[in-house]
């Protein structure tokens, strides 16, 4: 069993507890229901980089990056240094993430949000919803193509966007590309934790420009934006980055300030 497959098992433990305690009545309650939600495509492609600065305290392969920071100094730190949209880590047994996380995220910038999680049944999208999300994060891994078609389809009949993430060719392949806004290549293998840019360079030209093209994992030079923006990419998520700097907002402004420069 993988990482991938332990995390899932979680998960759905997980789910299925919550769904006792909030049922998902409440949820559509939400008083952040009623919020219309921003385009994370269109704000990424109006940058010439487009990063998605992500807020991730540890990960299964780097145990802790940075649990210093509230997740509102971070969120306004990127807000002002420059971030096309911000991704927020829900997952709480691996990532040290929370819900909360987005509700603060929200409450302090009105850049788009990604709900990044493990996303494996309807109700967790209606969670997003509810808590500020703007779009969703769909692994192709974890997922069917019915499924993956079902949860982007009620994503987008909640107003959200979908980030359908790969891993390689063959997920490519088997994936309904149609149901996503925008599409990301994760360069981390899951199996072995290792990082390959070229992973994004030998997928970009399959991926249709209906959708936006994101590279994942292992950014961290200029060079390497550049020639991933030649490539075909308009999104950058980018996490450890930042989140391992004493003030990642900062960090990202002077990111961008060199890269753009």
């Amino acid at each position: 069993m993988n990482i991938l497959d332990r995390i899932a098992a979680t998960k759905r433990e997980e789910i299925a507890l919550k769904q006792q305690v909030v049922p998902e009545a409440r949820l559509r309650d939400s008083a952040l229901m009623q919020r219309e939600p921003a385009s994370m495509k269109a704000s990424l492609s109006a940058r010439s980089y487009g990063i998605i600065a992500e807020h991730k305290r540890r990960s299964p392969s780097r145990a802790v990056i940075n649990q210093a920071l509230t997740v509102q100094q971070v969120v306004r730190g990127y807000t002002a240094g420059g971030a096309g949209a911000v991704s927020v880590l829900t997952d709480g047994t691996y990532f040290g993430g929370s819900l909360e996380d987005l509700l603060l995220a929200r409450a302090v910038t009105d850049l788009p949000l990604l709900r990044k999680e493990f996303i494996l049944e309807p109700y967790q999208v209606l969670e997003a919803r509810a808590h500020g999300a703007d779009a969703i994060l769909l692994i192709a891994a974890l997922l069917e193509p019915g499924q993956i078609e079902a949860l982007a389809g009620q994503a987008r009949e909640l107003g959200m966007e979908v980030l359908l993430e790969v891993h390689d060719r063959e997920e490519l392949d088997k994936s309904p590309l149609g149901s996503a806004d925008m599409i990301g290549v994760n360069n981390r293998n899951l199996k072995t934790f290792e990082v390959d840019l070229a992973t994004s360079h030998s997928l970009a030209g399959l991926i249709p420009d209906t959708a936006l093209r994101i590279t994942e994992s292992g950014l961290g030079k200029p060079g390497e934006l550049r020639e991933l923006r030649d490539s075909g990419y308009r999104g950058f998520l980018m996490g450890e980055s930042f989140m391992k700097q004493d003030d990642p907002g900062k960090a990202l402004k002077a990111f961008l300030k060199t890269l753009e420069a």
